[in-house]
């Protein structure tokens, strides 16, 4: 993925750097229709219709694109005919074709290329694009999609750049260092998927202007000292005050490095070194 800058002939142009979408194989390529499905906007609102979630609304129609997170198809080898532009992700997808004409999405690796050859399963080569799982996958090894469930699909490492270490395999578990700097304990037979996720430079990207958050379906966002205090804890008072407390969320939850993790939580005995603070 490359990134491109404009003439600063605006004020925000001189601050905007967007992708160049010089990845896309073929350019302009229409997501494929049996893959798609609508995306009901909700404002922030439940089915109550009480809005339960600010600063949402909004934004650009979209479709879903139904990834292949489970790679369940053992055994059979597919060719990537096309790399494309997910709008519900930061990172690329490519599309599959496997022998029988089926069709899946992929998170697209970086090195995955059109033409390229994928498979899952055991004894798939270490390459790119592969889902292997962890028991067969050599140590130092970057993966991404990993499953936290025997049977189950990947939940976590699919955002762009990210990748994570296999680190050390003992008995029935494997111990995967993930972006965080969380190791954490996974069975062996979980699968995940061999590579580092495309869309590198997606940290590097600037939005520039607010428009292009209300065409994503951002709405603004007050500063929390500015509200009144009905609104916010930190709300009210003379001049820029913040009521001489520390900064919390409108429930009141600490902002600042206050740990959310519930203590007693049950899947906290599978991980082995916590993230650093």
């Amino acid at each position: 993925m490359g990134v491109k800058t404009f003439r600063p002939l605006t004020h925000s142009l001189r601050w905007t750097i967007l992708p160049d979408f010089s990845e896309l194989v073929p350019r302009h390529k229409r997501p494929e229709r049996s893959l798609r499905e609508p995306v009901k906007k909700t404002g922030g609102r439940n089915s109550q219709g009480r809005m339960t979630a600010r600063r949402q609304g909004g934004g650009h129609k979209r479709f879903y694109r139904l990834i292949d997170f489970k790679r369940d198809k053992i055994g059979v080898s597919g060719k990537v005919t096309s790399i494309e532009y997910d709008p519900n992700r930061t990172a690329r997808i490519a599309l599959v074709e496997y022998p029988d004409k089926e069709k899946r999405y992929i998170l697209a690796p970086v090195g995955l290329s059109v033409g390229q050859e994928v498979a899952s399963g055991p004894g798939s080569e270490i390459q790119p694009g592969n889902a292997l799982p962890l028991k067969e996958i050599p140590l130092g090894t970057a993966i991404h999609n990993v499953a936290l469930h025997r049977n189950g699909g990947g939940q976590i490492v699919r955002s762009a750049g990210s990748s994570a270490i296999l680190m050390a395999k003992e008995g029935d578990t494997a111990q995967v260092k993930l972006p965080s700097g969380e190791v954490r304990l996974i069975h062996s037979d979980c699968y995940a998927t061999i590579g580092q996720v495309g869309c590198i430079d997606h940290e590097n990207l600037s939005i520039g202007k607010a428009g292009r958050h209300r065409w994503m379906g951002r709405r603004p966002a007050s500063r929390a000292v500015a509200k009144n205090p009905v609104d916010h804890p930190m709300g009210g008072g003379e001049g820029k005050s913040s009521g001489g407390r520390h900064p919390t969320s409108r429930s009141g939850v600490l902002a600042k490095g206050f740990k959310t993790r519930r203590k007693k939580k049950q899947t906290s005995r599978y991980i082995m070194v916590g993230r650093p603070r």
